[in-house]
């Protein structure tokens, strides 16, 4: 599941304190859609722009190389794309070395609950919060050519957050028995006891988390999209040097401990690694404790709700945790398994393409009608890309997930009914896999639109829903009609799902309201699920065929032909999407000639 705003539009000449003429100010009404000119946030970071005329006001339009469709992010969204792909492929060796030497057994379950803590807070900082209220106010900075008042407000954010974290981080040290009663009710006795003591370990590392946050939203603006979606590659080694190292010479919950502290490590290299490159943009760097001046009022005025938006989706994962604790330890860790393959396609095509959409979108121009023009074509054009990969995805965890899940996780103190039993609870997850991935785009344009709102009233409706429905699927369902009460996990994943179906249609249906309809044509989604089938049909076929086999033999027998078969029935039916990726596969292997 998974990675994202309003406007008051003074007369041209006139700008309140401390604000450029050419800035756009915004108020508190998220219905309020008349925008003035604003400046391409990516003409600080190079981009080609062309003068298209003059629009209502007295300032030139500058086209975001843009005719709403999205070309000027396409690169930008492949860089993202392409440093999440490497950073997720580190990420699941990772998990496959975790599954080797702790398997899904207690530890590994209280390793997984708490390590919802640190991911729970860079999440809300780094994926959302930071980004949707610092960018757009950093980005118009540098658009505007004031790099010295961007410099003052990077500093000013930094400061806040490094206070904010460091009391966050003592508190929740204190604090954390609480804690683990409350995400992990279902533990008892040394589990219990070895989760408080994660828990306590985790917190520093968290804090280092967000600090990389911070860096994450400096180089977004700056459309160095590449370090900063390749950072965390230095955390993810960090643990995998430390279970190797460890792994053969110590009892499983020592080992989860070492781990553990591998990951604080690792969080001060993720850090690390991103701040020379931020060093270097922004100049200088230096304590400024700021909280009157305007840029940087916008910023935590904007930051709030998204902090309660994201920490509220956020609060979802704790309750699936939460509610996994209560059938045992070894479900919250094969619920984690599930969970790192269900997010990858999020992180690879809902993240890439929404966090390149955000400072896009944010530098839409001319009048109020052309505005909504673009953010109409980036939105829909970001949609189809979105799903052309999200529906295969889908259709492949649901029907060969048992595939997937061997030849990633199967070795060690993971065995052959553990891949099963992870497949199970992964096929509940793409229930709500499109939907989830679709309404990161829709809550960037949110964003976007200086709303950040709307997106948390359907944000907090889709948890409440996820509590009520999963713990009804979970724990009353399975007695209720006679199955094995571990297989409540799954049903847990699938009613997450469902609530992301509603959350979805809110997200759509209100923004349709405001900038006209918007979404998937019926046409292309049928289309995309009548590939996807195809390929799954070959898939399976191969599979029975093949019979029992080493996993990588398995895999590489009934995944190739599943790709192939999609890739070419989509093509087939004429979509543009199928195109492009087949001509770049035959243009790199020519090449490679």
């Amino acid at each position: 599941m998974d990675d994202e705003q309003n406007s008051e539009s003074p007369a041209p000449n006139s700008a309140s304190e401390g604000e450029s003429p050419t800035s756009s100010r915004f108020d508190d009404n998220p219905g309020h859609t008349d925008f003035s000119v604003r400046l391409n946030a990516g003409e600080a970071a190079g981009e080609t722009i062309a003068v298209m005329g003059e629009s209502t006001g007295r300032f030139p339009r500058v086209d975001v190389g843009g005719n709403g469709k999205g070309e000027s992010t396409g690169r930008s969204a492949i860089m993202v794309g392409a440093g999440i792909l490497i950073s997720r492929i580190i990420g699941v060796i990772r998990q496959r070395v975790f599954a080797h030497y702790l398997g899904i057994s207690d530890a590994a379950g209280a390793f997984n609950a708490a390590f919802k803590i640190p991911n729970f807070l860079q999440n809300i900082f780094g994926e959302g919060a930071l980004s949707a209220s610092f960018i757009p106010v950093y980005a118009r900075l540098l658009a505007e050519g004031d790099k010295k008042e961007a410099s003052r407000v990077a500093d000013a954010v930094l400061t806040l957050l490094a206070l904010v974290t460091s009391i966050i981080v003592l508190v929740g040290v204190l604090i954390t028995p609480y804690i683990i009663t409350i995400i992990a009710p279902g533990f008892t006795g040394p589990t219990r006891d070895l989760t408080i003591h994660l828990v306590r370990v985790f917190f520093p590392g968290a804090g280092l988390l967000v600090m990389s946050a911070w860096c994450l939203g400096v180089l977004n603006s700056h459309r160095r999209f590449f370090l900063s979606y390749t950072a965390p590659v230095a955390w993810n080694l960090a643990i995998i040097a430390t279970l190797i190292w460890f792994g053969g010479r110590t009892d499983q919950s020592s080992l989860a401990i070492l781990t553990a502290w591998g990951s604080v490590v690792g969080s001060g290299l993720q850090f690390g690694v991103q701040l020379p490159t931020v060093l270097l943009l922004i100049k200088r760097l230096r304590p400024v404790f700021d909280l009157v001046s305007t840029n940087v009022r916008t910023v935590v005025r904007n930051f709030f709700p998204v902090f309660v938006s994201r920490g509220v989706i956020q609060i979802s994962a704790f309750v699936d945790s939460m509610l996994a604790s209560l059938i045992s330890p070894q479900a919250v860790a094969a619920l984690g398994f599930a969970q790192s393959l269900y997010t990858l396609p999020v992180s690879l095509f809902g993240m890439s393409v929404s966090a390149a959409e955000l400072p896009a979108m944010s530098s839409a121009l001319g009048s109020s009608d052309e505005i909504m023009g673009q953010l109409r074509g980036r939105l829909d054009n970001g949609l189809r890309r979105i799903a052309f990969f999200i529906v295969p995805s889908a259709m492949a965890m649901l029907t060969l997930g048992d595939v997937m899940t061997a030849v990633l996780y199967q070795t060690g103190e993971f065995k052959a009914d553990a891949s099963r039993y992870v497949w199970g609870i992964l096929a509940g997850s793409t229930v709500g896999l499109l939907a989830s991935t679709l309404g990161r785009l829709y809550a960037s344009t949110y964003y976007a639109l200086h709303d950040t709102r709307t997106p948390l009233r359907f944000a907090i409706l889709r948890v409440s829903l996820t509590a009520v429905l999963g713990y009804f699927c979970a724990i009353s369902l399975p007695p209720a009609i006679g199955i094995d009460p571990k297989w409540g996990a799954a049903g847990l994943t699938a009613s997450a799902g469902v609530a992301g179906w509603i959350e979805f249609a809110l997200l759509r249906g209100s923004l349709n309201r405001r900038i006209a309809r918007t979404g998937l044509p019926l046409g292309y989604v049928s289309k995309l699920w009548l590939a996807a089938s195809a390929g799954a049909a070959v898939g399976w076929a191969i599979k029975l065929l093949v019979g029992v086999r080493h996993p990588v033999v398995v895999a590489t027998l009934v995944l190739l032909p599943y790709g192939i078969t999609y890739f070419a029935i989509s093509s087939l039916l004429g979509l543009n999407e199928a195109k492009t990726v087949m001509r770049r596969v035959f243009t790199m292997v020519r090449l490679n000639r």
